[in-house]
C-alpha cells in the first residue's frame, strides 16, 4: 500500500499566496498593456454621413452631429454658406460649441476660439479643426472627409 501524501497547511496557503499575488500582477499589467498597445482597427472608418436636412439650420447657428464615433459641426454661417468641422478641440480634445453672437465656434475648456474656417483666433489649441467638405443633395446636407 502507498502512503497517502496530504498538502501541509503551510504549503497549502504559500501557494495560495502566490496565487493571489499572480492574479494581482496580471489584474496591474493587464490594462497598462491594453493601453500602450490598443486594439488595431477598433475605429470605425467613416467617409460620409448625411448631417441634416437642408431647411433644419437657420442662418447663423450650428448643429453637432455624429460623424463615425466622432462629433462633427455643421455651421450655417452668417453669410449663408454650409461649413462642417470636426467638433473636438486640437487641444484636449474637448467639444466645441458655436457661439452664434460673435459667430466663431468656441472650446469652453481653456476657452479657446476658432473662426468659420477653423483656424485658431485665441486660446490653447496648437492647429485648426480638421474641416470636411459639404454637399447638399436634394434635402440632406452631407458631410464628407475632406480629399488629401
Amino acid at each position: 500500500m502507498c502512503p497517502k501524501q496530504f498538502l501541509t497547511r503551510r504549503a497549502f496557503l504559500r501557494s495560495l499566496l502566490k496565487g493571489g499575488v499572480l492574479a494581482l500582477l496580471g489584474a496591474t499589467l493587464y490594462p497598462i498593456l491594453r493601453y500602450l498597445y490598443p486594439v488595431k482597427g477598433a475605429e470605425s472608418v467613416v467617409t460620409s454621413v448625411a448631417a441634416a436636412k437642408v431647411d433644419e439650420l437657420a442662418v447663423n447657428t450650428a448643429k453637432i452631429f455624429r460623424f463615425g464615433n466622432r462629433p462633427g459641426m455643421l455651421v450655417h454661417t452668417p453669410q449663408g454658406e454650409l461649413k462642417a468641422f470636426s467638433a473636438v478641440c486640437t487641444h484636449l480634445n474637448c467639444t466645441v460649441q458655436y457661439d452664434e453672437d460673435a459667430s466663431v465656434i468656441w472650446c469652453a475648456c481653456h476657452n479657446g476660439k476658432f473662426d468659420l474656417n477653423g483656424q485658431v483666433i485665441s486660446g490653447p489649441p496648437p492647429k485648426p479643426l480638421e474641416s470636411y467638405q459639404v454637399n447638399v443633395r436634394g434635402d440632406d446636407v452631407i458631410v464628407s472627409k475632406a480629399s488629401v
